[in-house]
Formats: structure tokens, C-alpha cells, sequence
């Protein structure tokens, strides 16, 4: 009994011990490739974002050269993100949103997951605009910012990316950067 309950231990623990290296080993080749990308810094040539909507990536380029890529979230159903060729026409590092938000009473968030043309502002509430960091926009309301990832197109319409590339993206654009936005 000790020998199979022994076994059982054994099993689980090197079950763990391959899901935390798989963790580590899909979550440091992300920060291997910041570190890379802080290490040599950005490429000469122009700078420029392609925004791939099928592979849900966005790439920064210098010159031909890619600099870094992104996975992404973009605009779901009813909120999609349009492809064309655009340009960075505002940069704001803490980027609230105008229309998307909470609205809060004394502190309290009243009413999440508001919408402010949609759902009235109660009696004595404040809006509060959803975080933006790193906010690169690029038409309308829609940019590219650090934001949630779920896997899938998820959005209102903006291009959301980690934190982390969200502020290598920022830093390296400027305004005009062209930004293509494909299917």
C-alpha cells in the first residue's frame, strides 16, 4: 500500500513539475524575446505595425526587419476591427476609455460593464473610463493597448496586446507610423 500511494505521489508531483516547465517555457520565450528586443534596441529603417487579424499577432517592423511581435485580441462580432492601412494618430500612456467603463457611487462600482450610450448614469454616479495603457490609436475610437487576452477576438474593437509588448509597441512608434491592418 505505501509503495502504490508512494507511486501515486511520484506521478503527481512530476505532473506538476511538467505543467510549471511548460508555463515557464511558454511564458519565458515572451521575455526572452523582450529582453532580446530591450538588449539590441530597434532596428534603423522606418517603423511600421502589420495588425493580423486570422492570427490574432501584431508585428513591429524596422525597415523589412521584424522587431517584435504580439498575440492579440481584437473586435468581436458586431465590434470588429476594421482591416486598411492607417497611421498612429494619438499616443496617451494612460489612455482611459471615453464610452467603456464603470460607473461608481462613494467609491463603489455601481454598474460594470458600462456603456455610456447605452446605460444611464444613476443619481450621484461617476462615469470611469477602462484602462487603456498604452494607448496608440489609430481610427475612431480604436487603437492598439495593453488589455486581456482570452484567446479569441473579444474587444470593441481595439487591438489589445500584453503590458509588456503593449510598451515596447509604444515607445517605438511614433506619430504617422503606419499601421496595416489585414485579414
Amino acid at each position: 500500500m505505501f509503495r502504490a500511494l508512494r507511486q501515486k505521489l511520484f506521478t503527481l508531483h512530476a505532473l506538476a513539475a511538467i505543467s510549471a516547465l511548460t508555463t515557464l517555457f511558454i511564458t519565458g520565450c515572451a521575455e526572452i524575446e523582450n529582453t532580446v528586443y530591450d538588449i539590441r534596441g530597434l532596428p534603423p529603417g522606418k517603423v511600421s505595425v502589420v495588425v493580423d487579424l486570422t492570427a490574432q499577432e501584431a508585428y513591429l517592423y524596422a525597415g523589412d526587419q521584424l522587431a517584435l511581435k504580439a498575440p492579440i485580441s481584437t473586435g468581436r462580432e458586431g465590434y470588429n476591427t476594421s482591416p486598411g492601412r492607417y497611421k498612429i494618430i494619438q499616443k496617451d500612456v494612460d489612455h482611459r476609455s471615453s464610452i467603456y467603463g464603470e460607473y461608481v457611487k462613494d467609491g463603489i462600482v455601481i454598474k460594470p460593464d458600462a456603456n455610456v450610450y447605452k446605460d444611464p448614469k444613476p443619481r450621484g454616479a461617476t462615469f470611469v473610463g477602462a484602462p487603456m495603457p498604452y494607448f496608440m490609436r489609430i481610427y475612431g475610437g480604436v487603437g492598439l493597448h495593453e488589455g486581456d487576452l482570452p484567446g479569441y477576438p473579444a474587444s470593441h474593437g481595439c487591438i489589445r496586446m500584453p503590458g509588456s509588448k503593449a510598451r515596447r509597441f509604444f515607445y517605438a512608434v511614433r506619430l504617422g507610423t503606419p499601421v496595416k491592418v489585414v485579414k
